[in-house]
């Protein structure tokens, strides 16, 4: 045999992972688990089995809990979590590093059991779970240490509902508890049904660090349990799963005030160029969708290669899933692990046997049991469910492109938003594409990295809301604030309150146009004598549609720099300053009182106040431990409809739209319902400043009628209310459809003075994302 024959023939020899630790410390428990409540483990209720995914073996009976347990976890947060809060800053830290060191002493029990209760391979485990979690709890006891110095007037929500998925169980864990802890929140979490093992080892450890009762309460079971905590009387949830259950989450939510992060599902897009280096693209594949079996939300899923090396590309991609080696995941030369589930498997099987592309599977050795074989997909086309829907299983879809337009017209051309990776030797080339990316993460060169300090999160049917960094902490905090009731403002009443035919003076504003209202009537508005002063238009859903398209029309806004943004907002201040007398008139005879002159500078104020924040509220580079940069983008969120407050109608209109258009959205904005007419002067404003056309669109009409089809719009990305709660509840039930984001508000700002502008409005114009850029040779 010649060294040529040998070196062809070696395999890797088996290099097993002892599980005696990890099964010890299941038999110490008793192998049969309750749920953590209040510091301690309740006696097992009605249990099931978890089992091995690599081996089918049943390895502990987990409880499925009641309403009576759910209920007893969120009580025992809530009598914690004052106290917890109260412990500042700096205590709490100390208990986040004690989580930290434990979780590094005990890492191997902990990688052993992840990959023996999720099917993953140990490698993963080992290098890469448990060594982020670890990373989540250090990073966050140093928030938890700054956080009265660095978020000052800023305190928790209270009581936070978690729920996480199987794919990542001690991560995902980590990335909520820890966050929500270090702002001095109470956590319930329930981990999945099929992966429970490490949240419970957690929960052991929680014990050990000495973290005060019901501070952190697990509770176990199926979907079922999920429901009982989304409906529970806690202050916030936070899930991470598909997108169906996500937009059930933010239905069953709808109205009752609570934030909400959801890190939902993801059609990933995998960009290879044609100067990409194709061998490190080819193995970033293998980490991406193959090393975990694809079971990442995450996962470049869909392949999309420049035609030009396209045949030569899945040539050695195929050749290199031929070699991939699946099997025991415990055996630290295996590649591919388990499957979670056999239920999960059959759904992978269904999916791709009902594909009407090309399909190979690799030809590696595939043993008995829940194991799928790494599987690559061509001849789709764009519309084929495989191109669209998440498998979360080791298969690959793939086409072809030929432009760096084209590639970023294929890549957006889902539902999804969650993350995107992008292969090119020309740094030009990919930074022009990773901004055109519909995606919260943007990997260049690379995949699947993940850090504590770096937000992430998606855009679309993927989710809002960011977790990681200091865009993640906002998520678990809330203004120190006494919140006054809203009260309703009647308009002014008149002889004649029904809505008239409209005349030629009753316009809506579309387009950088007045236009009629698509019903033809307006309703009469009176001054506090009851004389007739004007009419104000009536939209309806067909004004909204028009209204949506032209913002959509008005794309570029969002390519101007921020420096023409700021100039446009300095020229509207101005030319409403030169009619400062005018306006303030106005608002006067149509409210009956007399603070228009106050509202007027106020509202030109605002307005120099976010041309000044135009070109100075932008990102920064995350402090992720690599050699490389984790950019922290803030983009715009794309259009954004506006539910104007009542009381102001000039400073409330100026106050939505300013900050929106500083950050280069395109607006829908509906005027002060009891007093419109000041926003229908304001039209004139804006036609004599330079607004282009579609950035800026006012609609006068009942909230109330307008919100839901605002809500539902499936080319609007974000809807405000100030309006209250009624209004809210429809807004949050109607925005479960595409998952658009919402801020609603149910109480009185004020809106005169500092609450009414800042970077809670800037941060509410903006998403986050974040593109990780490595470098070196």
């Amino acid at each position: 045999m010649t060294v040529k024959d040998i070196f062809e023939t070696m395999d890797y020899g088996a290099a097993p992972e002892a599980a005696g630790d990890a099964l010890a410390w299941i038999t110490d428990q008793g192998a049969r688990f309750g749920c953590f409540i209040d510091g301690a483990f309740a006696a097992p209720g009605e249990t099931f089995e978890t089992k091995s995914p690599a081996t089918g073996e049943v390895l502990a009976e987990i409880t499925q809990a009641t309403q009576a347990d759910v209920d007893a976890a969120v009580n025992a947060a809530r009598r914690a979590q004052g106290k917890w809060a109260r412990l500042g800053g700096k205590g709490r830290a100390r208990y986040l590093y004690a989580l930290a060191r434990l979780l590094q002493k005990h890492a191997r029990l902990l990688a052993v059991l992840e990959t023996m209760d999720n099917g993953k391979p140990i490698r993963e485990a080992r290098d890469i779970d448990v060594p982020l979690a670890q990373r989540h709890f250090y990073h966050h006891a140093g928030m938890a240490q700054l956080m009265d110095a660095e978020l000052p007037g800023r305190e928790a929500l209270g009581v936070c509902g978690q729920i996480i998925p199987w794919n990542f169980p001690l991560l995902m864990l980590a990335w909520k508890v820890a966050p929500a802890l270090a702002m001095g929140n109470t956590v319930v979490l329930k981990p999945a049904e099929w992966t429970s093992l490490t949240a419970l080892c957690f929960a052991d450890l929680c014990r050990q660090a000495g973290l005060p009762k019901g501070v952190v309460n697990i509770v176990t079971g199926d979907g079922a349990v999920g429901e009982m905590i989304v409906a529970s009387d806690v202050d916030k949830i936070a899930f991470t799963g598909s997108t169906e259950v996500g937009r059930k989450i933010r239905a069953a939510t709808a109205g009752r005030g609570i934030p909400l992060t959801l890190e939902l599902g993801g059609k990933s897009p995998y960009i290879v160029f044609e100067d990409a280096d194709i061998d490190s693209a080819v193995e970033g594949l293998v980490d991406a969708i193959w090393f975990n079996g694809g079971q990442v939300c995450c996962a470049g899923s869909r392949l999309l290669v420049q035609e030009g090396i396209s045949e030569a590309f899945h040539t050695k991609l195929r050749a290199r899933m031929d070699k991939l080696r699946i099997g025991n995941p415990l055996d630290k030369s295996i590649d591919v692990g388990a499957i979670v589930d056999p239920e999960q498997k059959n759904r992978i099987a269904a999916l791709v046997d009902a594909s009407d592309g090309v399909i190979h599977r690799a030809a590696c050795a595939v043993p008995d049991g829940c194991y799928y074989p790494p599987t690559l997909i061509t001849g789709l086309s764009t519309a084929s469910p495989l191109m669209q829907e998440e498998v979360f299983g080791p298969v690959l879809v793939s086409t072809t492109f030929r432009t760096p337009a084209e590639a970023a017209e294929v890549a957006n051309n889902t539902r999804y938003g969650l993350a995107a990776s992008v292969w090119s030797e020309n740094i030009n080339t990919a930074l022009d594409v990773a901004p055109k990316l519909a995606a919260g993460v943007v990997w260049v060169n690379g995949t699947n990295m993940f850090d504590a300090a770096a937000p992430f999160g998606g855009v679309r049917e993927s989710g809002f809301g960011r977790e990681g960094g200091w865009e993640g902490l906002q998520a678990y905090t809330k203004p120190v604030a006494k919140p006054k009731a809203l009260k309703p403002v009647a308009a002014l009443k008149g002889e004649d309150a029904e809505p008239q035919p409209v005349d030629r003076t009753a316009k809506l504003y579309i387009g950088g146009k007045q236009a009629r209202p698509d019903g033809g009537y307006a309703r009469n508005i009176f001054d506090k004598r009851g004389r007739l002063i004007g009419q104000a238009p009536i939209a309806n859903r067909k004004d909204v549609r028009n209204a949506v398209e032209a913002a959509r029309a008005a794309k570029g806004w969002a390519g101007a720099s921020a420096h023409n943004r700021a100039q446009i907002l300095y020229y509207i201040a101005e030319n409403l300053a030169a009619r400062a007398d005018e306006f303030a008139a106005r608002i006067d005879l149509t409210t009956g009182g007399s603070k228009g002159a106050a509202e007027v500078e106020a509202a030109i104020s605002r307005l120099f106040t976010y041309g000044a924040w135009a070109d100075k509220f932008d990102g920064r580079v995350a402090q992720a431990p690599m050699r490389g940069l984790a950019v922290a983008l803030r983009e715009p969120c794309g259009v954004i409809a506006a539910l104007c407050p009542d009381a102001f109608p000039l400073l409330g209109l100026v106050s939505c739209m300013a900050p929106a258009i500083a950050m280069g959205n395109r607006t829908v904005l509906v005027a002060s319902e009891p007093f419109p007419l000041v926003a229908t002067d304001f039209y004139q404003v804006l036609e004599t400043s330079d607004v282009p056309a579609g950035v800026v669109n006012i609609l006068t009409g009942a909230a109330s009628e307008l919100a839901p089809t605002l809500a539902s719009h499936v080319d609007i990305e974000a809807v405000w209310s100030f309006c209250g709660a009624d209004v809210a509840q429809t807004i949050e039930a109607g925005a479960a459809g595409n998952l658009k984001r919402t801020w609603t508000e149910r109480t009185a700002r004020d809106w005169m003075g500092d609450v009414g502008e800042g970077r809670e409005f800037l941060e509410a114009a903006t998403e986050v994302k974040t593109v990780w850029v490595p470098y070196g040779a």
